[in-house]
């Protein structure tokens, strides 16, 4: 089969491979819809997770069936199906304790374009199929489908491990595809305020519409000047950091409240430490709560956010900004997540 490969660090390409091997609890899909992410940008071109040779890239597809294992109850050939990014062991000692997201050590329930040949490929191998595959609602835009792989569980994730309450005022630091999936996910939580941290104009107007109430631009000005100064000096009761760096922490401690909750799903691809102000953490006695986490993945998962989508509670449709179209788009579609060109929000891959 012929994938789209990291060959090395800094450099991509297509390949020649065999067909991945179905095992008996597993599933071989082809790829209807793909979409690339940042994460694969750090993984090829900043090397986040190390050397990695000949490695088919992404994690992000809606597929079609086309082999499953004679364990496999659920699904069958010619089945369309969401794909979750994260794709964990279910009967691992990890899940059992309700992190099935680190099954088998820290983060391997990451396989996709990590431990394993990912998506951007003519088939792709997916683990526990009746653990991690989902059945594509009839009628779904494939846009909104391809999203329910990373974008919207992992900004959903955000909001979780942050712990969003009714009336909570709220700062989203960063609003690209996953800050954005945390807006809106804070708005149907229950926030008040909702302070989006961005500048593009497509983002900030997307961010508004799924329900920020204020955008800080921090072109503009120091952003924790600005959400003190709208605060009044109070600060925010909980942070999402969605994007930044590992400076990015510096300003979330000082804009949350004693008692808050900083909570990130922004994969960090540099450096080695995070620095947090010793002052603004109250000298390491303020009850400020930092929290990363690996979204969970996962059939359940995958289920329960369709709903939002398929009663119409949330359009991440409109996250698309780019749409290309054959297994060949995907190249074009990962530079330009790595070159950002001021329009981008999520490019899409028709196959």
């Amino acid at each position: 089969m012929k994938g789209y490969a990291m060959l090395t660090i800094g450099q991509t390409g297509w390949i020649e491979k065999e067909r991945p091997v179905c095992g008996p609890l597993d599933a071989i899909c082809r790829p209807i819809a793909l979409a690339p992410c940042t994460s694969d940008v750090h993984t090829v071109w900043a090397g986040a997770i190390g050397e990695r040779k000949n490695m088919i890239l992404g994690h992000e597809a809606v597929g079609e069936i086309v082999e499953v294992g004679h364990l496999v109850r659920d699904f069958k050939v010619g089945d369309k199906v969401l794909v979750s990014a994260i794709t964990p062991d279910w009967n691992s000692l990890e899940a059992q304790g309700g992190y099935a997201m680190h099954s088998g050590g820290m983060l391997s329930g990451w396989k996709f374009s990590n431990f394993k040949d990912g998506v951007f490929a003519e088939y792709f191998h997916v683990n526990d199929a009746d653990g991690n595959l989902a059945p594509l609602p009839e009628g779904m835009d494939l846009g909104a489908a391809a999203m329910l792989s990373d974008m919207m569980p992992t900004g959903f994730h955000g909001a979780e491990l942050a712990e969003i309450a009714f009336g909570d005022n709220v700062a989203v630091i960063g609003i690209g595809p996953v800050g954005l999936m945390s807006v809106a996910a804070c708005a149907i939580r229950g926030a008040a305020q909702i302070y989006a941290v961005g500048s593009r104009p497509n983002c900030t107007a997307l961010a508004r519409e799924y329900g920020a109430t204020e955008v800080i631009n921090y072109r503009t000005g120091d952003i924790v000047s600005q959400i003190m100064e709208q605060t009044h000096g109070a600060g925010v009761d909980k942070v999402i950091v969605a994007g930044g760096d590992n400076q990015t922490f510096m300003q979330a401690m000082e804009i949350v409240k004693p008692g808050g909750i900083i909570s990130n799903v922004n994969y960090l691809g540099q450096g080695d430490t995070v620095p947090i102000p010793r002052a603004a953490w109250g000298f390491g006695m303020g009850h400020k709560q930092l929290r990363g986490g690996l979204m969970p993945g996962g059939r359940r998962r995958s289920e329960y956010l369709a709903r939002l989508i398929t009663t119409g509670r949330i359009h991440p449709e409109k996250l698309i900004s780019h749409t290309f179209n054959g297994l060949e788009g995907v190249e074009q579609a990962l530079i330009m997540m790595k070159d950002k060109p001021q329009d981008l929000i999520k490019p899409l891959v028709i196959v």
